[in-house]
């Protein structure tokens, strides 16, 4: 079962790895995933992980107080925001616009009753 976890853990950090260099592919929710994969399977990648300079401090900040940087805050709503604003430029069915409007209004809710540091 740690084999499992641990490549869980290997794909949820490449999809984050995309999350980088793709702006509407997310990042920590993915390193989170990771991590949580990691610490059911190794604990050197997890501390790996975790001490990593641009992926850890999120991670930590998630784990010790469910905290999301208010950067990653503004961040994230002007992609949603994108994403929204194209799916209507590209025409979408209003079903589907709204179906859409009401998912992106609930990852928002959340991320803006996380608290910032």
């Amino acid at each position: 079962m740690r084999t499992v976890w641990a490549v869980l853990g290997l794909i949820s950090v490449a999809l984050g790895m995309a999350g980088v260099v793709l702006p509407l592919l997310p990042t920590v929710p993915f390193m989170l995933l990771a991590a949580f994969c990691f610490s059911r399977s190794s604990e050197r990648l997890h501390n790996w992980l975790v001490s990593h300079p641009r992926f850890g401090p999120a991670i930590v900040d998630w784990h010790e107080r469910g905290a999301i940087n208010p950067r990653v805050k503004r961040i994230s709503t002007i992609a949603i925001v994108a994403v929204f604003v194209l799916s209507v430029m590209i025409g979408l069915k209003p079903l589907l616009l709204a179906i859409q409007g009401a998912v992106l209004a609930c990852v928002m809710l959340f991320i803006w009753t996380r608290p910032g540091y």
